[in-house]
């Protein structure tokens, strides 16, 4: 056995479960006409921002985005040269590194349309911008009485040469609840928003679908579709069925100590679990500093010497402790505390669903400074 265990605490992306839901999901929007831009914000939803653009462009995505600009210019800076859209913005960002790179932006306001027609003026460039309708979200989005003035300004910048309108686009509130009435009122405001902007002299593609509206809502694929935490392999709409994706990301680590304690010891801060019988317990140097939430304290398992094992006593800082009965398990040996399901291990999603949130937060809060990446890519061929 190695003097150091094979993980502390450990993510495993799967480079090919992603090339797979990129195929997925650009092969749906192709039935569409549409084309694909995978969403890589967030460091790629906590797997590798770099690592998943390139797989998802060699899989059938078109171009990419992100939320910040300098998530854009990261993806620049590692070479990648398709098509990048960025539409979250800080006061005072500066536009100016980001459309020296190309990098496509979003305007919801006439005072960032501005800002944006000024710095690629002071390059003697073409900005290439994305006006964005707020259809009801009611977060980033021109408001539908200020659209008018949005689209005329677009449409001087445009003739002025230093802007070209691209695209329009919204965000759709409620795309994972199947049959919720705001997806059609969103859609039919996102369709006179275009309308307007078509008469105002721009000529825009459209995008408004995320994940869960490029699964169920072909209708809504448009020109251009935005899937994110699909390309993943999370599925937003599982009441909708099977809708062939795989998880990418295992969270793993390893068996520190293993111990036996005799029938009414108890384990972990505050006592909150008692051994009713002498048992065997295992370490493991993980906890809520690297992403295990203290809220499935009592409530998780792990995947352990071939089967699931039940963590006991809370949760702590940097690790926890797993009751492993009679049986045989050694330093050493490795714990999966989340993956695909495949081996019956617990998953992404069933987190979420114990402690009442979302996958998207399971996997983006995964990758912390005690935790490494390792990037795994079997070249399955499309």
């Amino acid at each position: 056995m190695s003097d150091q265990p094979a993980h502390r605490a450990d993510l495993r992306i799967d480079v090919g479960a992603i090339r797979h839901n990129v195929r997925v999901l650009s092969a749906r929007a192709r039935e569409s006409g549409a084309r694909t831009m995978t969403i890589v914000k967030s460091d790629g939803y906590g797997h590798g921002a770099v690592t998943v653009a390139r797989a998802a462009l060699e899989s059938g995505a078109d171009c990419l985005g992100v939320a910040s600009l300098d998530e854009a210019l990261q993806l620049r800076a590692a070479g990648i040269t398709a098509p990048v859209f960025c539409w979250l913005y800080a006061v005072g960002d500066d536009f100016a590194p980001a459309i020296a790179e190309d990098v496509e932006l979003s305007a919801s306001s006439l005072a960032v349309l501005q800002r944006i027609e000024a710095a690629a003026a002071a390059q003697d460039r073409t900005a290439r911008v994305h006006l964005k309708i707020d259809t009801g979200l009611s977060r980033s989005g021109c408001p539908a009485d200020l659209w008018p003035a949005l689209v005329e300004a677009a449409a001087n910048a445009e003739a002025d040469g230093h802007v070209e309108v691209v695209a329009v686009w919204s965000h759709l509130a409620c795309a994972d609840e199947l049959g919720h009435p705001s997806i059609d009122q969103q859609a039919e405001r996102f369709r006179r928003a275009h309308e307007q902007a078509r008469a105002a002299g721009l000529d825009p593609i459209r995008h408004l679908a995320n994940s869960a509206a490029v699964l169920t809502r072909p209708d809504l694929h448009f020109e251009l579709v935005r899937p994110g935490i699909a390309v993943y392999g999370l599925d937003p709409v599982p009441q909708d069925g099977d809708h062939d994706l795989r998880p990418a990301m295992t969270f793993r680590s390893s068996v520190a100590l293993t111990k036996r304690i005799a029938a009414g010891e108890s384990v972990s801060y505050g006592h909150t679990w008692t051994a009713d019988r002498s048992t065997g317990l295992a370490l493991v140097p993980v906890g809520y500093a690297d992403g295990v939430p203290r809220t499935l304290s009592g409530r998780m398992s792990v995947w352990l010497a071939g089967k699931r094992r039940p963590v006991v006593g809370r949760v702590c800082m940097d690790q926890l402790v797993v009751d492993c009965g009679d049986d045989e398990v050694r330093e050493g040996d490795e714990v999966l505390l989340f993956g695909p399901g495949d081996r019956g291990e617990p998953t992404a999603a069933e987190w979420a669903d114990t402690i009442g949130t979302i996958h998207y937060e399971i996997v983006t809060g995964m990758y912390r400074p005690r935790v490494t990446r390792t990037v795994e890519d079997d070249l399955e061929a499309p």
